[in-house]
């Protein structure tokens, strides 16, 4: 009886949590000193560090571009009058979770120490102590090619339980971009759903 009980509750928690969408919550602190006029052109300006990292970088600087024609940018790398630099940084970890625990237990002391017997801590959820965790920040900077003046700078670090970033990373330069080319000052957080 117990174990449908279980059963039903733990169907009925993965059917509420299953939706269409999921939610990309980034940190994000931008800033823009000087005015870019809409449908402004520009290329990809690459670190040296990122030129050894051919294949990652082009595949980084398309989702970048992506992000960019929402905002009224075009590419152009033959008479552009911005340069776009585009980093991302990642790592994981792995998250410590308390997961639900019951059991029982019967002892008593001998000395000054404890004797148990029995299972004292049987997890409810086999699994759920340890989750990864995958950080990413990525990084805009758009200089005017005539001044090399930084002219818009924008960050946003995102945290969570997915290692898919083809998904998560443009979801992350939406929000890095959000309220171009005059976004709010000060660190926010932006929200962009993305399907599951």
């Amino acid at each position: 009886m117990y174990k449908a009980l279980a059963a039903i509750i733990l169907a009925a928690s993965f059917l509420t949590g299953c939706t269409g969408v999921r939610l990309v919550d980034s940190q994000v602190n931008s800033f823009a000193p000087k005015p870019i006029p809409p449908g402004a052109s520009y290329r990809f300006e690459r670190l040296p560090s990122q030129q050894a990292q051919e294949p990652a970088q082009a595949q980084l600087e398309a989702m970048a571009e992506q992000a960019l024609a929402k905002v009224g940018l075009k590419r152009n790398d033959n008479t552009p009058g911005y340069s776009v630099q585009v980093t991302v940084r990642q790592r994981m970890e792995s998250n410590s979770i308390d997961s639900p625990r019951f059991g029982w237990s019967l002892g008593w002391m001998v000395g000054g120490g404890q004797v148990m017997l029995g299972n004292r801590h049987s997890a409810l959820f086999p699994g759920l102590g340890a989750q990864p965790n995958h950080w990413r920040e990525v990084t805009l900077v758009l200089r005017e090619l005539a001044t090399q003046a930084v002219v818009f700078e924008s960050r946003a670090s995102h945290d969570g339980p997915w290692s898919d970033s083809q998904a998560v990373v443009p979801a992350m330069l939406d929000a890095a971009l959000q309220g171009f080319p005059n976004p709010p000052s000060g660190t926010r957080q932006v929200g962009v759903e993305i399907p599951r």
